[in-house]
């Protein structure tokens, strides 16, 4: 019985907690963002600025979610993500997944689907932040995202693209590995956990587990380009090798069982 109660009231909150990220991703959109842009005239200075306000917006969030009960979460090696300067490459388990790392890196950029960019709740964040949007183009995505890095800010990027269903192998795209070859830069490697699974592809907000839900973020030491492609190798081959060992990696690291 107090099983039952405790998941009707974590449907009852989770309903809440999207309602409140719905509700503050407008008021965000709608005054705050625009109050920005017009009180720091220079772009890159107002898209900072919007970064830091959603990073301290969804470390509150996180905060609510926990306190209500729908989900608790144990942060491993944190202070990691907050250099300047990151390409960030985590697995997708979760549809939360970007707001673990967008509360923890301070000044983060990072790859969203176009479609964010028309969503009432998101496009004023797409807009105001400078994003980067997938559906750019291959090469103009890659360039957008290395001019990101060099000017300090770190970059998030799902390479599966999208979630994974439980159980099924990684299939990454190859964005990220493009970055970081034809960048040079270290990948910072994040392997995010989640028992039981939750707000995975094609489960509906409401299907929520039997007990709470438990997310590991594990932030992983930079690993630099030639540690996993040999040099020499030509840019594209190196960017099927790289994407291929970090296949591997999250492969491995994420059937490490949760201690």
């Amino acid at each position: 019985m107090f099983d039952r109660l405790g998941r009707a009231w974590r449907v009852v909150a989770t309903a809440f907690c999207f309602a409140i990220f719905g509700i503050g991703g407008l008021v965000l959109g709608v005054l705050v963002f625009p109050l920005l842009s017009l009180m720091l005239w220079e772009r890159a200075r107002a898209q900072r600025a919007c970064r830091r306000v959603i990073h301290s917006t969804l470390w509150g969030f996180l905060w609510l979610m926990r306190t209500l009960g729908v989900l608790d979460y144990e942060i491993r090696n944190a202070d990691r993500l907050r250099r300047p300067g990151l390409l960030i490459v985590a697995n997708h388990p979760s549809l939360i997944d970007a707001v673990f790392l967008l509360a923890l890196t301070p000044d983060a950029n990072c790859v969203v689907k176009g479609a964010l960019a028309r969503n009432p709740f998101t496009r004023g964040a797409v807009q105001a932040t400078g994003w980067v949007r997938n559906d750019s183009g291959g090469v103009a995505m890659v360039d957008d995202c290395i001019a990101s890095l060099r000017a300090g800010s770190s970059l998030i990027i799902f390479p599966e693209g999208t979630r994974t269903r439980p159980g099924a192998p990684l299939q990454l795209q190859r964005g990220a590995a493009n970055v970081a070859v034809r960048g040079d830069i270290a990948l910072t490697p994040v392997v995010i956990r989640c028992v039981p699974p939750t707000l995975t592809k094609g489960e509906k907000w409401y299907h929520v587990p039997r007990r709470r839900p438990r997310f590991v973020i594990d932030v992983h030491a930079d690993v630099s380009v030639a540690q996993w492609v040999p040099q020499g190798l030509e840019p594209v081959k190196a960017v099927r090798r790289l994407n291929h060992s970090l296949s591997d990696y999250f492969s491995r690291e994420i059937r490490r069982e949760v201690a």
